[in-house]
Order: C-alpha cells, then sequence, then structure tokens
C-alpha cells in the first residue's frame, strides 16, 4: 500500500493554509534543524506535473515512484518525543486529534539506517537520512504493515496498492506481466515502499546480498528509495531539493506534508519496538476520493491556534506574545548559499561492509599447471565510491563446482578480510588434474559487489622424450618384453607429471593403433590393450611394464607422445616360437627283416622261429 493523507487532516483542516500552519508550528516546536513548511513555489501543476525536469529518471506514472498512488495521511502527535534532557515544546493544534507511535519495528529500522550508511558512502553529497526513508515509509506502508517481515526482511504478504486503472488513479497499464503486482492489466504500487514496476525496474536493488531484487523487502526498497530520492545531484539537505526529491515520489502537496512530518518526527528520537507490533495507520488519502493537491492560500479567518473549535477550548499561551505561523503566500525561498544542515539523530558509524562501493580484480595472470600451487594469489582491492581503499572489509572467494582446484585443506570457499591497502588476499590455491579455464567469484557477504578473477590451470608439458638404455625391444610370439624406461624433458629440465600416451602401431610412419600386434594385456571383454596412458614420475620418468608379444611374428612401433611436442618411436620386435624336430631312431649294423618283408621266418641258432605279433594273424602267402 502507499502512504495517504486523509480524515483527520479533511476533518481538522481543509484548506491549505491550515495544512501550512500545523506544519509551521510542529517545526517551531522542535528548535534548530527543522524544517520550514512547504512553501507555494512548489505546489500547483507547474511543480509537481509530468513534466517536473527534477524526476528521477525512470519514475513511472508521469514521473514519480509510486504512480500517485494513495498514502496514509495520519500525523504524529505534535508532542514529538525527545531526546533525553529536551523539554517539549509543541503547542497545541488542532488539526491532530489521534495519537502516533515513534517506535519503528526493529527490522525495518535496521534496512532504513543500512540504506543511509550505503548511500551516504556511495553519494556523500546527497545527504540522505534514514528518517527521511522512515517518514516515507510510514506514509506508504504504516513501516511494513508495522513490521511484519520475516527475518530476510521481506514482508510477510505482498503490499499491493489499487489498480492504478485512472478510476481516481493515474491511468497505467500494465508494464510487468503482473511479475511484481500480480496484475496483467494495470500497474500497482508493491511492497514496503510502493514502487510501481516501471519504476523498480529501473531502480531495484538487491541490498541483502540474496541475488534478488524484491521490492517486498524492505532492504531492498529502502535501498532503492534512498537512490532515487537521491537522484539528479540532489542534496538533500537543501530545503529546495528535498521538497523536490519528496515530490518526485508522488506528487501532492498533501503527501509533501505529511512526508515532512514525520521526517521531523522521527529527527527528535524514535525507539525499536518488535517486528510486527509497530503501531498500524489508519486514514488514507483514497478515502473521500483521489487526491487532490493543496495549493496554500492566504488564510481568510484567524489564525487556527488562536480559533476554538467545537470540542476544543482556545488555547491559553505562555508568551505574551504568541507566535504566528507565516502566510503560505509569503513563502520565505532559502537562501542560495544555504548551508549543509548537519544531520539529524545521532551519527551513524558506516561499517566497512558498508563502506566499500566496488571490488576491483587484481591484475596477476592467475595461472598453474595440473597439479601444483598456482605461482599467484586470488586477490581483490575494496575501495569506496571516491576510489579509496576501505579496510575491514570481509571478502569471500568462491570456486566454481567444475573445477577441482582447492583452496588449503579442500577448502572452495573461503573468507578473508582486506588490509590497509584495502586488498583482500586469497590463501594459496593449488590446481587439481584437470586442465582448463574456470572463474573465482569474490563477493562481500551481505552486499550484492561481485568481481570475477578469470584463472587457467593448463596441462603439464614435455618437449622430448627418449628412452634409457637400447637394448633390442625383441620377443616371441605370445611372451613378455622387459621393462622399457623413458624420460621426459621440457626446455632441458625433468618433466614430472606429464601425461604420456604410448599407442602399439604398425609401423613408424603410422599413429594408428595395430590391429594385431603387440599389447598391454587385455580389458575385461578379453579384447587387447593397444593404447595407454601413463604418466612420468617426480624424476620425470615413466616405466612400461606388462607389454606383451602378440600372436603374428613381424616389427612394430610404440608411439609415446606427450603435450608440448614430446616424442619418441621405441621398435617392437616380435620372432616365431623356435620349434625342435622329432628324434631320429637308433642306428643298427644288421636290423632283422620283419615278417612282412620275408615269406618265412628264419630259424634261430636255438632251433626256435622269432616272430613278431602280427605273424600269427597275417595270412600266408
Amino acid at each position: 500500500m502507499a502512504a495517504q493523507f486523509g480524515r483527520r487532516l479533511r476533518r481538522g483542516a481543509t484548506s491549505g493554509a491550515i495544512v501550512a500552519a500545523a506544519v509551521a508550528a510542529l517545526a517551531a516546536s522542535q528548535g534548530p534543524g527543522a524544517l520550514p513548511p512547504p512553501t507555494d513555489n512548489l505546489s500547483g501543476d507547474s511543480a509537481i506535473g509530468a513534466g517536473d525536469a527534477t524526476t528521477p529518471p525512470g519514475g513511472g506514472g508521469g514521473g514519480s515512484a509510486t504512480g500517485d498512488s494513495p498514502y496514509y495521511t495520519d500525523l504524529p502527535p505534535l508532542n514529538t518525543p525527545n531526546r533525553p534532557g529536551v523539554a517539549p515544546t509543541a503547542p497545541t493544534v488542532p488539526i491532530v486529534t489521534g495519537p502516533a507511535e515513534a517506535g519503528i519495528p526493529a527490522t525495518v529500522l535496521a534496512a532504513y539506517r543500512r540504506a543511509e550508511a550505503s548511500v551516504r558512502a556511495s553519494d556523500p553529497s546527497c545527504n540522505l537520512q534514514w528518517q527521511l526513508l522512515a517518514g516515507i515509509g510510514k506514509v506508504e506502508s504504516g513501516q511494513a504493515r508495522g513490521g511484519r517481515v520475516d527475518g530476510n526482511g521481506t514482508t510477510l504478504s505482498p503490499i499491493l496498492g489499487p489498480a492504478l486503472d485512472g478510476n481516481g488513479f493515474a491511468l497505467i497499464q500494465d508494464t510487468d506481466r503482473g511479475a511484481f503486482d500480480g496484475d496483467t492489466t494495470h500497474d500497482r504500487a508493491v511492497g514496503p515502499m510502493q514502487f510501481i514496476p516501471s519504476t523498480w525496474a529501473v531502480w531495484g536493488q538487491d541490498a541483502n546480498g540474496d541475488g534478488k531484487k524484491d521490492p517486498n523487502n524492505i532492504y531492498d526498497a529502502a535501498q532503492a528509495a534512498g537512490m532515487y530520492l537521491c537522484a539528479g545531484g540532489r542534496n538533500l539537505a537543501i530545503k529546495a531539493d528535498l521538497d523536490r526529491a519528496i515530490l518526485s515520489y508522488n506528487r501532492s502537496t498533501e503527501y509533501l506534508t505529511t512526508v515532512l512530518t514525520w521526517f521531523e518526527y522521527y529527527g527528535r528520537g524514535t525507539h525499536t519496538v518488535p517486528d510486527g507490533t509497530g503501531q498500524l495507520p489508519v486514514d488514507r488519502s483514497d478515502r473521500f476520493g483521489p487526491d487532490r493537491p493543496l495549493r496554500p492560500t492566504a488564510p481568510t479567518s484567524p489564525s487556527p491556534s488562536t480559533t476554538p473549535t467545537p470540542d476544543r477550548p482556545s488555547p491559553k499561551p505562555t508568551n505574551p506574545a504568541p507566535t504566528t505561523p507565516p502566510k503560505p503566500t509569503e513563502p520565505t525561498k532559502p537562501p542560495t548559499t544555504e548551508p549543509t544542515r548537519p544531520p539529524v539523530g545521532t551519527p551513524v558509524e558506516i561499517p566497512p561492509t558498508l563502506r566499500v562501493a566496488r571490488l576491483k580484480p587484481g591484475t596477476a595472470a592467475l595461472t598453474a599447471v595440473t597439479e601444483s600451487t598456482f605461482a599467484q594469489a586470488a586477490t581483490v582491492t575494496a575501495v569506496d565510491a571516491a576510489g579509496r581503499p576501505v579496510a575491514g572489509v570481509s571478502v569471500r572467494f568462491e570456486l566454481p563446482a567444475t573445477t577441482d582446484a582447492r583452496f588449503p585443506a579442500g577448502a572452495t570457499t573461503v573468507t578473508v578480510t582486506s588490509d590497509a591497502r584495502g586488498v583482500a588476499k586469497a590463501p594459496a590455491l593449488r590446481a587439481g588434474e584437470k586442465a582448463e579455464p574456470f572463474t573465482i567469484r569474490a563477493s562481500v557477504p551481505g552486499r550484492s559487489l561481485t568481481a570475477e578473477l578469470k584463472a587457467t590451470v593448463e596441462v603439464r608439458k614435455a618437449d622430448a622424450l627418449a628412452r634409457v638404455g637400447d637394448a633390442a625391444l625383441t620377443a616371441t610370439t605370445g611372451g613378455d618384453y622387459a621393462e622399457v624406461t623413458v624420460e621426459g624433458r621440457l626446455d632441458g629440465a625433468l618433466a614430472p607429471g606429464v601425461t604420456v600416451t604410448a599407442v602399439v602401431t604398425d609401423s613408424a610412419d603410422s599413429a594408428q593403433q595395430s590391429a594385431d600386434g603387440p599389447s598391454f594385456g587385455k580389458d575385461a571383454a578379453g579384447n587387447p590393450i593397444r593404447t595407454k596412458v601413463l604418466k612420468t614420475d617426480a624424476n620425470g620418468r615413466l616405466s612400461i611394464k606388462g607389454l606383451v608379444a602378440g600372436e603374428k611374428a613381424g616389427s612394430y612401433v610404440l608411439l609415446l607422445t606427450a603435450p608440448g611436442g614430446g616424442t619418441a618411436k621405441l621398435t617392437l620386435t616380435v620372432t616365431e616360437t623356435a620349434t625342435t624336430p622329432p628324434a631320429s631312431p637308433d642306428p643298427t649294423t644288421d636290423p632283422a627283416p620283419t615278417a612282412s618283408e620275408s615269406p618265412s621266418a628264419p630259424a634261430s641258432p636255438s632251433g626256435s622261429a622269432s616272430a613278431s605279433p602280427s605273424a600269427s594273424t597275417s595270412p600266408t602267402a
């Protein structure tokens, strides 16, 4: 919802003169630093029309942040909350009849203070005060409906103004397809600071660092409001700039008066109340129809401070000469040399996390070879809006999930603090086995400030590979080769950790794997393995073991290649297995004829006949 200005104002004062008188009386009651009432040069179409040159860019609804949506019109009591030791001196003015609460919900107040600190760090010449944001937040949404927000500052339910359909309000056709306001026909003001979608599209912020620009989040909305009010080089310590800033938010002099009243009220002192317990406003500017800006005119009756009303006796002045409010028709323009008004309330010490405006990435190239430590550390420099270094800023460095590089102890994120030069330096980063580029993300926790640092992991290289030893590499079919040692070097130095690919080929001119040459054993399916990836050890050497000759004799080549151009070609010879000839019979000097070779067996010396086992079964001639 938006802030509004209705019942009590319209009931107790129906003219611009009484509005001005009430604000003048309130300002007079609050001592030094109180703002004068709005002057006639800021009312009417010429000052607040769509063509107002002071409207920040990106405003909607003819130039305002809220599209001139309705707003709450409740006013604070005139006996404002005083700082300790300051006695209230506010006079009684019949324009205010109901009580108001000086308490602000804790999370809402924290958001206003953070927004002030952030804007002061990035735009100190604007002189934004959180009490102004509180005044706008009061009339726009009753401080986020009394502080009904979660721990992250997001309202428990969306706060939406009425459809800006031209029926008593501005006519603004849908600009966000309902993304923010849920209305695909007309726009509505959204969130605790009541931005219309077209304004939020330009001014939206992510002040709580959750990665979203949410108009329903009080941190995001308060910072966006602060930046919007400061647009165009405004100095809000100058009354004219302050009035123009407020009117750029909602182009109504009633709105201006209401915000200024709460601004001054909160400037006298506030206190924190628990979230969800803030006092809710009642009156709205659209209760009696569309908002109509009041143009102050000269009073036609005695001063309201001395005129009795039916329910209120005439006040009895305690001073001989009662205070007479200035006539609205005779505004006092601020001098051109108006000094900067000192901040209202207790000065806020801006923490480093809020003073930093940008993270500048370091310029050192972040490169390393696989499984080694990066020579340079990842660094960023925290600077404020003027480019000055900011010390004491917490900076988080985060590695992407795709890389196997790691910070010490295997960490993927580390948080460090910037030094006196504003430099935040991450601890040593070690590359993994993956050779690839990746991006390190640096951020300030709780802020939307980020920086990216590019890092690259390269493969280890060898520009030369050479076999150690020169014994012939020969094996018989199915036999084993002796172990082979190869040494890798880069620029003449030993090259440890280099990946070397070994392939058995048919000839020195081929890089294709052989179909039937030697192999490195067999895989699980029983197929010969003729390509293998090896790695040099800490001494730059690799040992080739388990090389087996194939079943086909011949000459083959073991081709070794490494990143960086190193190449070696080792000849592998496969020979046939030697065969043993069959054993010959023992020679005899007089071999005895067999039965098949003679028709009859000769008589033996003993008179017996010799016969082979087959003789008895052989047929006779």
